[in-house]
């Protein structure tokens, strides 16, 4: 293996190791400072050769950079930080097929609450098992779905019944 090559920063004179796979270009150092100067030097570059200089200006580069806009609505407005997702997938509701008569049920019904606050239910669920991990989280979510429609389509056995809480899915240990 050979010695790795270290080359003088053409801004701050420092010695620097260049990036393996630019150490052939690379000129300039990673410090904020260089790397101003090095952007610098390369639009100055840039703009020297004969068929960028007129790049901006003209009515042809006028409506070439009208047309790009038009095909890039919204480009250069800033993303809020409120609309980027967490590093987890979204949690889909789930479609239940209840057909029976629900008119008994007092005030909103639970779907109803829970789909207006997702994040209330997640958050809830999240502080109840001490996990904020996304497949922690669809687990209890799952276990609890099972809990729930044993709770909902219960049907009592004609000796004693084999459904009580003990029983129930979202006392399972694991998966």
């Amino acid at each position: 293996m050979g010695m790795i090559k270290r080359k003088r920063c053409c801004n701050c004179k420092r010695l620097f190791i260049p990036d393996h796979r630019n150490r052939d270009r690379q000129k300039y150092c990673n410090t904020p400072e260089c790397q101003k100067v090095s952007k610098a030097s390369s639009q100055k570059k840039w703009l020297r050769k004969p068929e960028n200089k007129n790049y901006f200006k003209g009515s042809e580069n006028t409506h070439r950079v009208r047309e790009w806009r038009k095909r890039n609505p919204g480009y250069w407005k800033r993303k809020s930080s409120k609309s980027q997702n967490a590093l987890q997938d979204p949690l889909n509701g789930q479609v239940t097929d209840i057909k029976e008569n629900t008119n008994n049920f007092a005030g909103i019904a639970l779907q109803d609450f829970l789909t207006v606050q997702p994040a209330v239910f997640i958050g809830l669920i999240s502080k109840f098992i001490g996990s904020s991990l996304q497949d922690d989280i669809a687990r209890t979510i799952l276990l609890m779905q099972e809990s729930g429609q044993d709770i909902l389509f219960y049907q009592p056995q004609a000796e004693g019944g084999d459904h009580d809480i003990k029983n129930s899915h979202f006392t399972r240990a694991g998966p």
